[in-house]
């Protein structure tokens, strides 16, 4: 059967030596190679173009086996097809559900096969695990785990144009730990479950300067309850070979995929452990076009695999790695990196195979965000929030602390659940509640409307200890994008204290111009709150406020206020906020403890393109006087 072999480098050398096994049997013709680049081969003398489609119109080949960079599989399986030739696609078989379908109706167009390279489903232990599940000889099944740790060099992820991309000129690569290297520990999972997809986590990290993920896991929920776990990365210290547990109740099966090996622990305490046979998906494909055999892989299998990609493809672009939490091996009299280990990170995959949980839920240290000062730690930033959309949810820092360890902080406190540790918050953008709680109506009064607007984190441009700079969306309640920010918040020392430098701008992405409402513009005389909002611990006592009282400061225009109390423990703290923009601003001491700008202080903010503002707070041990504060904020 003649074959056309379109990408003969890299990976598809594996195909080669494979194409020549087949061959010394008698079972295919290599008639053609399709590459950017001349390829030598020793076993045929294929024809060699970079045209797919005139390749397989002259070589008559029957089968052509695509094995490209990821955003070309489309073109060139749906080329091949309509070319007249059967297709052997190398997984994942497209970057998005919308390029999978293309295939899909070429296939249905030509009538001819599409068989995909996720040569794991070639083993027979795959419907063996199915059966140990069905027959009920593992008992209930509550979900199945995978783990994955292998060490790659950093010239992996620069070993081709595509490499360690999420997009490339624009186009969906989508090249990441879960979506490449172990896309088999998905797409075999997957295969052992049915129904249809209810819902997909994922949580994408790099440890690698790359845009996409090499240490991440997805948990996949399917129809019936049943949920899937995996925990892939490439940043261990050595390769651990990738495995499937299936948990069941009576039982516990273990599929080491890669090497077709199958252990089962009873309920009896007995253990069964078996290697199973696994078919050459080529041959398979030329089985099919002969005798009709099924396929093992057609493309139609993998369509919850494709999902999951886009689950992958559509979230949040992955979280930076700290090095902090990161051991580098360099190469040899050099300062580059040749490797990059996560300590601990077998084990952590492991542990989410055992427990079906995500890395976050596992307390991995380099999921949580949190700001340095001289090595001190002074706050948490939560850049995913679980919240209600009545809290309009938005990232948020968190856990803010003095030098000396005072929380002056407060998240969700019972008099305002919406109010959200350190972040931005406005009451009224375009009819769109992004501060949370009731909304105030003119002439009635606070209402829920409803109206609730959330702000999506995106990506984190930089992100290090002493600060970061993050990409977000405001979304209305209908999910239509309204805005985008650039957010950037550094931490640096004091004197004895540290400043929280926080800006943020806000990009109008209306196509109008859009206003900037409070409950004061509507008729609440005072309240108007809505930009950069600090939220201080209700539960500190004796607060004050400088240059004067609260009736004193609220609604000033000062270059700086402070705010100071005292925690539950006796311990004074003091916060010093410093503007540039001239916003009123908002305090609140008696009710509760809080302080932020006031963007709408009693007229509509119009906003035509972009909108700039900064806050600096120095956070401070014990309580400082007038001469003191004004000392500091001239520091800034």
């Amino acid at each position: 059967m003649k074959v056309v072999l379109a990408g003969a480098n890299g990976h598809g050398q594996h195909h080669l030596r494979n194409l020549r096994s087949l061959a010394d049997r008698g079972l295919v013709e290599l008639a053609g190679i399709c590459d950017v680049r001349p390829v030598e081969v020793d076993f045929a003398s294929p024809l060699q173009s970079s045209d797919l489609g005139a390749l397989i119109e002259k070589t008559g080949a029957e089968i052509t086996i695509i094995c490209t960079p990821i955003h070309t599989h489309a073109d060139l399986a749906v080329t091949a097809l309509r070319a007249g030739s059967h297709v052997l696609l190398e997984k994942p078989p497209a970057p998005s559900p919308a390029e999978h379908g293309r295939i899909a109706a070429a296939v249905a167009e030509t009538g001819l096969a599409c068989q995909v390279g996720f040569q794991s489903l070639g083993s027979a232990a795959v419907p063996a695990v199915r059966e140990l599940i069905a027959s009920g000889a593992l008992g209930r099944v509550r979900g199945i785990g995978g783990a994955g740790a292998w060490e790659r060099p950093s010239t992996y992820f620069t070993r081709s144009a595509w490499s360690g991309k999420r997009r490339l000129n624009g186009v969906d690569v989508v090249d990441g730990a879960l979506t490449n290297p172990f896309a088999h520990a998905v797409a075999t999972a997957l295969a052992l479950v049915d129904g249809p997809i209810a819902e997909i986590e994922t949580e994408l990290y790099h440890a690698n300067p790359i845009e996409s993920d090499d240490t991440s896991c997805v948990r996949v929920r399917m129809d019936d309850g049943l949920v899937v776990t995996i925990a892939v990365t490439l940043c261990a210290s050595e390769r651990h070979e990738p495995y499937l547990v299936v948990h069941g109740d009576q039982g516990r099966a273990t599929l080491v995929y890669t090497q077709d090996q199958l252990k089962v622990e009873h309920a009896d305490g007995s253990v069964t452990t078996t290697v199973y046979e696994r078919t050459n998906l080529l041959e398979n494909l030329i089985d099919h076009v002969r005798t009709g055999v099924d396929l093992l892989v057609p493309l139609s299998r993998t369509e919850t695999f494709t999902q999951v990609l886009d689950a992958v493809r559509l979230a949040p672009e992955p979280l930076p790695i700290p090095e902090r939490h990161q051991l580098l091996a360099r190469e040899p009299g050099s300062d580059e990196v040749a490797y990059r280990f996560l300590p601990g990170i077998a084990d952590l995959t492991a542990r989410s195979a055992d427990e079906l949980a995500l890395y976050s839920e596992l307390g991995a240290p380099w999921t949580k965000v949190r700001l340095l000062v001289a090595g001190t730690p002074v706050a948490d930033y939560e850049v995913r929030p679980d919240l209600p959309a009545t809290d309009s949810p938005r990232p948020y820092l968190h856990g803010v602390r003095t030098l000396g360890g005072v929380e002056v902080t407060q998240v969700r406190p019972e008099d305002h659940v919406h109010h959200l540790g350190v972040g931005v918050a406005i009451s009224d953008l375009g009819g769109a509640n992004f501060w949370g709680g009731r909304t105030y109506v003119k002439d009635q009064g606070p209402a829920w409307l409803g109206d609730h607007g959330s702000q999506r984190h995106r990506a984190f441009s930089r992100l290090d200890d002493d600060g970061f700079t993050e990409q977000l969306e405001w979304a209305g309640p209908d999910g239509r994008l309204m805005a985008r920010e650039e957010r950037t918040v550094v931490v640096r020392p004091v004197g004895e204290a540290w400043a929280l430098d926080f800006t943020f701008t806000l990009t109008n992405l209306t196509g109008a111009p859009v206003e900037i409402n409070s409950s004061a513009t509507k008729g609440r005389v005072g309240a108007g709150y809505g930009g950069f909002f600090w939220r201080a611990p209700g539960t500190s006592t004796a607060r004050t406020t400088l240059p004067g009282d609260e009736q004193a400061v609220h609604g000033s225009r000062d270059r700086w206020i402070a705010m100071s109390g005292t925690d539950p423990e006796g311990r004074d703290w003091t916060l010093v906020f410093v503007q540039d923009d001239g916003d009123a601003w908002f305090v609140r001491v008696e009710e509760y403890p809080g302080v932020g700008q006031a963007l709408a202080w009693d007229r509509p903010l119009v906003v035509e393109d972009t909108l700039t503002r900064r806050v600096v707070t120095i956070v401070a041990d014990g309580r400082l006087d007038h001469v003191q504060v004004a000392e500091l904020a001239a520091e800034v």
